[in-house]
């Protein structure tokens, strides 16, 4: 693939790209960049973790006036958590540019803080379509000033439901703007969508699957009546260090979920009926190994970017082929390998299978986690940063800087990974020491 210099990007941001390791455009960024930069609109169709962010996020970042302090590009994502990962590789990007601000808005925060930071104004905008719509019935946002639009996982937000948003929603966008479509499919419907919302749009395709060569796929057969045993025995046969488990439906997670944790195991469950603040803490435990094992419907099996995935299992086989690619995408990814296991009642054609009763397991293994999380009631509105937390901890020498791990921080919450040997005592320093001056309510979830 070519290297970001050979497109026309100003030297400040080509450094930036260099320090971010973004040496090689991949495929969705060579061939939509060019049209990006040209003013065009583009139809892209592009997976999950192939680069798109920095596709659209390089193109708007450049026509961004710092000096106006008012929205001029808005993307609209299906989730929360795809929200964030935008916003988060949003500001990476912007760094060559100084005082872009940058604000998310979706639903599970309350709509005052929110509003108090539009009124202090944001030059780009990431949020779902019904927290965008909320804002702009309230007349809290303002979309007379956008010049570039992204719908990112266009196809996922049909499939939920939001058509009627996102028409309202870019009736309030001024007619003359860049509109850009990413959608890992092309149904009808998304033709319809892409037909209303372009004008002379480019299509651009990619690959839309995952690179599979260096997942490994195991079909594992199991007896009627015993799945759930059947499906300790595989765990325990790999003992992976990580793993998503995916159900068809929402109280399958809960109860797979349960028996898991029941049996000793480091699990925890993940769907849409969740609140927002469980589905958030409970993503942020298994992105920093506090959770060994996520058991979700295929709510997380798009924009869920955590590359240290050792395993996939299909509890449930899903409905269909994509579905499938989706889910084994979440292992294997950043050049590493990685096991995509299916359970089944019967034996699959043309499949690596094996009967669960032929293993040689260890039935004495439990997967654990091996850190603990700490959330500590303070964060970026309390000019919290990750090196104060790190600081407060390692002070005393009592702790190890290496004992510490992932640190999230967000408006009003910081929460730090810690291993587990050293977790009470963390926490003991975090609620008792004071942190640039003042002290924090601390404590341990789950």
């Amino acid at each position: 693939m070519p290297p970001f210099n050979t497109l026309p990007l100003p030297d400040e941001m080509l450094s930036n790209l260099e320090q971010l390791g973004y040496h090689d455009m991949t495929a969705i960024q060579e061939k939509a960049l060019p049209f990006i930069l040209e003013g065009k609109d583009i139809i892209a169709q592009a997976k999950t973790g192939s680069g798109k962010t920095a596709a659209f996020g390089i193109g708007l970042l450049l026509k961004i006036n710092i000096s106006k302090f008012h929205p001029q590009a808005l993307i609209i994502a299906p989730t929360r958590e795809l929200a964030e990962q935008v916003a988060k590789e949003l500001r990476k990007l912007a760094r060559f540019k100084h005082n872009i601000k940058i604000l998310t808005l979706y639903g599970g925060t309350p709509m005052r803080h929110q509003i108090n930071s539009l009124e202090h104004g944001a030059h780009i905008v990431v949020g779902t379509p019904g927290r965008i719509r909320d804002h702009l019935s309230k007349s809290t946002l303002e979309l007379r000033h956008i010049h570039t639009v992204v719908l990112d996982e266009a196809d996922r937000m049909l499939d939920m439901g939001f058509s009627e948003e996102i028409d309202k929603i870019l009736a309030d966008t001024p007619k003359k703007r860049q509109t850009l479509l990413f959608s890992a499919t092309f149904t009808d419907d998304i033709k319809a969508l892409c037909h209303s919302v372009t004008h002379e749009a480019q299509e651009v395709k990619v690959d839309t699957y995952h690179d599979s060569s260096n997942i490994e796929e195991i079909y594992y057969e199991v007896e009627k009546g015993y799945k759930f045993e059947s499906f300790i025995k595989v765990l325990q046969y790999h003992n992976p260090a990580s793993a998503i488990v995916f159900c068809n439906m929402k109280l399958d997670v809960d109860d797979v979920a349960a028996d898991l944790q029941a049996a000793g195991f480091s699990a925890l469950g993940l769907h849409g009926d969740l609140e927002q603040v469980d589905r958030d803490e409970t993503l942020l435990q298994f992105a920093n190994k506090s959770c060994a094992i996520l058991v979700a419907t295929d709510v997380a099996a798009r924009g869920l970017d955590i590359p240290d995935v050792d395993i996939v299992v299909n509890y449930d086989l899903p409905r269909n082929d994509e579905t499938y690619t989706h889910r084994i995408g979440r292992t294997g990814r950043a050049g590493k390998s990685g096991k995509a296991l299916s359970l089944t009642h019967q034996k699959i054609a043309n499949t690596t299978s094996i009967a669960v009763r032929d293993l040689d397991v260890d039935t004495s293994i439990m997967i654990a986690s091996k850190m603990k999380t700490i959330c500590i009631h303070g964060g970026k509105k309390n000019k919290l940063r990750a090196g104060d937390i790190l600081g407060a901890l390692t002070a005393k020498k009592t702790i190890e800087a290496a004992a510490i791990g992932k640190i999230d921080s967000f408006p009003f919450y910081t929460y730090v990974a810690v291993e587990k040997g050293v977790a009470k005592r963390a926490l003991d320093l975090l609620k008792n020491e004071k942190i640039k001056g003042k002290k924090f309510k601390a404590w341990m979830i789950q």
